[in-house]
């Protein structure tokens, strides 16, 4: 990586669609991103019964930390009789979720669920700088 690369807050705005919440997740998510995104996560996930949607498919790169902050939220929103998703269409992430045996962990969608698709994308999240 080069040195004068920088990163951006990995997120900035979400959006919300039918009571369902759904951030859009961009760049990279790791080590370096993970700390801003989980507070950000974290506080999206902090009221009864949270219904979040991760729209990963414009991530390029996912790390163990990114993992992490993906079982955290997950383990977050279902202590409090939440839902999570996840929206990718990247086999490369499914595989990494098959290789740590998350697969089954997670809701997994290809498509933004129904009741977010018709919403217009204006918001999103970004893990790192374009």
């Amino acid at each position: 990586m080069d040195d004068n690369h920088t990163r951006s807050t990995p997120y900035r705005t979400h959006r919300t669609a039918g009571g369902t919440t759904v951030v859009t997740l961009r760049g990279e998510l790791d080590v370096m991103t993970a700390p801003s995104l989980t507070a950000r996560l974290d506080a999206l996930a902090s009221g009864p019964l949270p219904d979040l949607v991760l729209d990963l498919r414009p991530v390029s790169f996912i790390d163990c930390a990114g993992l992490g902050v993906l079982c955290r939220v997950r383990n977050r929103v279902k202590a409090r009789n939440g839902r999570l998703r996840l929206v990718t269409n990247s086999s490369q992430f499914l595989r990494i979720l098959r290789h740590t045996e998350l697969t089954g962990v997670f809701d997994i969608g290809s498509r933004l669920p129904e009741e977010a698709a018709g919403t217009p994308v204006a918001d999103s999240v970004s893990a790192s700088a374009d």
